[in-house]
Order: structure tokens, then C-alpha cells, then sequence
């Protein structure tokens, strides 16, 4: 047993050395979008589309901030997906005093479609730009953010440029949640080889997905990825595979969004697609759980569970794993001093990957924003 956990330490040690190199590397090749020049010249037209539904917490100083946008060639159609709180009114009430903002209201939703997907379907169906931002409903921009991003996507011929916002911290151990889950993000997707065509690395997400509309409709659009809850990371896989170029950059100071207002919100928020990220593999969660448990957790037990060159092999693995979520703490957009709890947040991410997995194979599916959709349309979902 003694030499076992030898070998684990040496093991676990050697593999996060070799991975913080590669964080290291990645993350200072990545650039921030409040670095980059504005575009000069004549702007082309943007289609800004924004899914809602029982946003009314924070859709007005959100659309109020795109409104704001230093940007004039510009449309926004704001998809109303069966509210039944003040959002519906809280539109209707800005359109009327901008007639940027244009205003659907969803009363059903057809079969085959997830709300939010069939939300960006609808705006992107009738959207004019050549560019179009998908957007959450809770998302605050810099004035300057969009004009940035255009000039991006313009200089480098890109076709989709994607943004990981600043994301409020309501609790302390709220912000180590994010630390870590960034960290597993970062590690999963490798957002810094997103650019290299040669690779099948790809990104997207919900708060800023800025796609060239030619693109968009090439891959399919929302449409091929109708029952996907992870739709904004599929949408980024659907236009890399189609060869398409892509980029991925932090949205410190030029993206802010709440996300959710309390750890607990958060789980419940997660249930809809922790289980849809690994394709509702149940194998996958059970090995990925074991892998983390003896990789991420037990080295900081190990601290005070074993003694000699196995602890001091543990404490160098714990020393790395702290410089991990240093490095990885702008794109996570945390305090460098989140990873101190990051074995505590480790523990909660399994719990609610394990909790959604459970909870989606008990009641057949998932159960999101007041609709059931079955496993099995799911899981017929694949690209």
C-alpha cells in the first residue's frame, strides 16, 4: 500500500507539472478583449439576439447596456421564451422607447426544440447582419465591447469569436466554485488551441458568441443542435468542424454577468447540462470521478494521511495545483487566493455531476425552464 501511494504522488505530480506548463503557455497566448482595437471605418451590420425567459431580475439594466453600445449599424431582437414573470412587459416597455429592440413573444414551444435553442433559432431566422452576437439576458457590455469584437473578426478573418465574462461573486465559496470549474473548463476545452485549424480544440459561450452569419447558417445553426443544453460550447464544436475560424479571449472588463445569485441557485441552474457535457455517459462520470478524486482531492488529504517522500510528493502536487488556479484566475475571472478551497470545490462539482446524472436517468430526462424533455431525444442529439 505504501509503495502504491508512492507511485500515486509521483504519478499525480509529475502529470499537473506537465499540465500547469501547458496552462501557463496557453493562457498567455490568449488575449483580452478590452486589449483589442476598435474597429475604424464603416461598421458592418450586427445582429444582436438575446433569448429570455422569467429575466426580469436583470434584463433591464442589461439591454440598457447594449443599448449603450458604441455601435451604429445594429439590430436586436430580444426572444420573449414564454415568460411568466414582468419580462414580457419590461420589453415591451423598452422596444417602445427604441426601435433598435425587436420584441418576440414565444407562447408554445414546438416539439424537437429546447426554449433557449429554439429562442436563437427564431432571432437569428430573421436577423439582417453579417454579423451575429448571441447574448444572454443578464449580460452587461462596455460601450466599446462590440465595436472590439467586430474589429477582431474583421483584421484576423475570423469566424467566430467567443468571450469568457467577469462573473459576479455573491459568497466566498461561490468564487471557488467558479475558480475550479473554470480550471476543469479550461482543461477540457483548451481554449488557446480553438485558433490552430489543425486542431479539433473548440469553445463557445452563452454570454458572448459573435458568429459570422455565413458561418452560422453553414453549420446549421441552432437548428442541428435543437435538444443540446450545452448549446453555446456546441455551437462553437458545429463551426470548427465545418472549418471554420474561431477564437476564444477573456471578457474581463468588457463582460459582466451574475450567472446565478447564490451557490444554490447555481446547482439547481447546473442540473440541465452537467450530465448532457460528458454525452450522458454514465462511464465517463464514474471514471472522471475517480480520476479527480485521486488527482484533485486526495493529494491535500494526503497531507495528513501519509508520511516521508510520499508526503512531500503530496505536498509538492498540492503546491502545483494552487499555482494551477493562480494561472488560470483572469480567465476564470476570480481572487488568485480561490484555489485555497479548491479541493472543497472539487468535491461540490462532483456532487452536482453526479446529482444531475442520477436526477436526469430517474425522471428520464431533464426538467428546464417548465418543460420535460426526454433522455432519449437527449441523447439522439449528437454532432
Amino acid at each position: 500500500m505504501t509503495s502504491f501511494l508512492f507511485l500515486l504522488a509521483l504519478a499525480t505530480l509529475l502529470a499537473h507539472v506537465a499540465t500547469a506548463i501547458q496552462v501557463y503557455r496557453g493562457v498567455r497566448s490568449i488575449r483580452a478583449l478590452r486589449d483589442l482595437p476598435p474597429l475604424a471605418g464603416p461598421l458592418p451590420r450586427v445582429s444582436i439576439i438575446i433569448p429570455a425567459r422569467n429575466e426580469d431580475r436583470n434584463l433591464e439594466e442589461a439591454l440598457r447596456s447594449i443599448l449603450a453600445l458604441d455601435y451604429d449599424n445594429l439590430e436586436i431582437d430580444v426572444v420573449d421564451d414564454r415568460s411568466t414573470d414582468r419580462t414580457g412587459e419590461i420589453l415591451d416597455r423598452m422596444a417602445a422607447a427604441d426601435p433598435r429592440l425587436r420584441i418576440v413573444h414565444v407562447r408554445e414551444l414546438p416539439p424537437g426544440w429546447l426554449g433557449k435553442n429554439h429562442a436563437l433559432w427564431l432571432g437569428a431566422a430573421k436577423a439582417t447582419g453579417e454579423f451575429l452576437l448571441f447574448t444572454d439576458a443578464d449580460v452587461i457590455m462596455a460601450p466599446s465591447t462590440l465595436r472590439q469584437a467586430v474589429g477582431a473578426m474583421v483584421a484576423d478573418r475570423l469566424d467566430h469569436l467567443t468571450a469568457a465574462p467577469e462573473i459576479a461573486r455573491p459568497s466566498v465559496l461561490f468564487e471557488m466554485f467558479i475558480g475550479a470549474f473554470s480550471l476543469f473548463f479550461t482543461l477540457f476545452t483548451r481554449p488557446w488551441k480553438v485558433r490552430d485549424p489543425e486542431s479539433p480544440s473548440h469553445v463557445g459561450i452563452g454570454a458572448f458568441n459573435l458568429v459570422r452569419a455565413s458561418a452560422y447558417r453553414a453549420a446549421g445553426g441552432h437548428q442541428a443542435i435543437a435538444m443540446r443544453p450545452d448549446d453555446d460550447l456546441k455551437l462553437g464544436k458545429l463551426i470548427k468542424k465545418k472549418g471554420f475560424r474561431q477564437e476564444f479571449v477573456f471578457g474581463l472588463g468588457a463582460l459582466r454577468v451574475e450567472w446565478y445569485a447564490s451557490v444554490r441557485e447555481l446547482i439547481q441552474g447546473l442540473m440541465k447540462n452537467a450530465f448532457s457535457g460528458v454525452d450522458y455517459r454514465v462511464w465517463v462520470v464514474a471514471v472522471s470521478t475517480v480520476m479527480q478524486l485521486l488527482t484533485l482531492v486526495w493529494p491535500f488529504l494526503a497531507l495528513f494521511l501519509t508520511s516521508g517522500a510520499t508526503r512531500w510528493l503530496n505536498l509538492a502536487t498540492v503546491l502545483v495545483l494552487l499555482a494551477l488556479c493562480w494561472i488560470n484566475a483572469p480567465l476564470a475571472g476570480v481572487r488568485r487566493w480561490h484555489g485555497l478551497g479548491f479541493p472543497l470545490a472539487t468535491l461540490l462539482f462532483l456532487y452536482i455531476l453526479w446529482r444531475a446524472m442520477l436526477l436526469t436517468l430517474w425522471r428520464d430526462g431533464i426538467d428546464w425552464r417548465g418543460t420535460h424533455y426526454p433522455l432519449a431525444e437527449l441523447r439522439a442529439n449528437k454532432i
